[in-house]
């Protein structure tokens, strides 16, 4: 016997030599180069030629990661001297090493066959339907979960793990969301009922809990909304449901934009309504139908205040650009016109007492 093959310690009834010490850390090495090289941006971009979404190319990447290091230790601890055996039950859980890494490559095989399911859906059989958009992906969304929480049960079902025997835990569970996880359920549950009243849509404007934007996704859990800074907010979907909510696109995409205007005392009240109108008009992205009109609100202190009325469907989702250019448009036209915006006035009445003005008295 060789100085490399002799004992050096026991673990359990087995003894670990020198040659298994260095077996164990070479294998131990290649489990971790192997595990940093399906980690690379290499392995990434060839699991996007598949079409795989890039959010499903992380997780795939990390759990292929995660076992080929847990192959490789259990090999390196097999090297070492300590047999585990592949096809034995582990303690407590009656699964062995082959089985549990079926059953992860089972379950990534589920999430990407629900992933595909709904890009299939939404891009190609949906797409010429002739439904809404935004039905389409509320469709595609729904039948993806589906097969997503089907895949699970088959793929435990068909791997030792019956659904039977996880009562007690699916108790502990319901105990859980009743306490600790009654928000996530709060707001998956609101997901589904966003899907299926659409009260919001892809693409629509919203005013939420203070957040302004345009609905990007509307996703399991949460909606990202893109606001105007293109700043993306995650709004949880109770939301939704438990607060007001201002949809600009609802049932029509034509909004109406309200601009007060203040000219000076004495202008032509009918000239400064057509200046205004033609103003509105002038914007490309302006409605002639509804078309747009000005009104005499009231007679204030120091102007004759007007109000312009214009749609607009194009720029709805830049309400602030819209008014800027509306504004300019109108400056443009009352100056070109000759009609005074004057300043805040005021008329000073003096009753009694003295004024001293440069030394003087009055």
């Amino acid at each position: 016997m060789t100085l490399l093959e002799r004992p050096l310690f026991y673990v359990g009834e087995h003894y670990v030599t020198a040659l298994g010490l260095i077996a164990f850390a070479g294998l131990f090495a290649t489990g971790l180069l192997i595990a940093r090289i399906l980690q690379s941006d290499a392995v990434r971009r060839f699991f996007s030629r598949f079409k795989i979404e890039t959010k499903f190319v992380a997780v795939v990447t990390t759990i292929l990661s995660l076992a080929s290091l847990i192959f490789f230790i259990i090999g390196a601890i097999n090297a070492a001297g300590i047999p585990l055996a592949w096809n034995a039950p582990l303690p407590a859980i009656k699964l062995s090493l082959v089985q549990i890494f079926l059953l992860v490559a089972l379950l990534i095989a589920v999430f990407w066959i629900s992933s595909r399911t709904k890009r299939f859906l939404f891009n190609r059989l949906l797409a010429d339907s002739g439904l809404d958009r935004s039905l389409q992906y509320a469709i595609s969304q729904v039948i993806s979960n589906i097969v997503l929480v089907v895949g699970i049960f088959i793929v435990l079902e068909n791997t030792g793990i019956h659904l039977g025997a996880l009562t007690v835990f699916a108790g502990a569970v319901g105990v859980g969301v009743g306490f600790g996880l009654q928000n996530i359920a709060s707001n998956f549950i609101s997901g589904l009922v966003i899907l299926a009243e659409r009260p919001i849509t892809i693409g629509d404007r919203v005013e939420v809990a203070g957040i302004v934007g345009r609905v990007e996704q509307i996703r399991a859990r949460s909606t990202v909304i893109l606001t105007s800074d293109n700043i993306a907010m995650i709004v949880p979907n109770s939301k939704f449901i438990d607060s007001p909510v201002t949809n600009w696109h609802y049932s029509d995409p034509r909004v109406r934009f309200r601009l007060p205007v203040g000219v000076a005392y004495g202008s032509d009240v009918n000239k400064v309504r057509e200046t205004l109108i033609a103003a509105a008009r002038e914007h490309s992205a302006t409605l002639s139908d509804p078309e747009p009109t000005a009104y005499l609100e009231k007679f204030g202190d120091s102007t004759i205040d007007f109000e312009l009325v214009a749609w607009t469907q194009e720029m709805s989702y830049k309400p602030r650009r819209f008014k800027s250019d509306l504004n300019y448009l109108i400056y443009k036209h009352l100056t070109a016109a000759g009609i005074e915006i004057p300043n805040p006035q005021r008329d000073l009445h003096i009753r009694d007492g003295v004024i001293k003005v440069q030394g003087l008295e009055i």
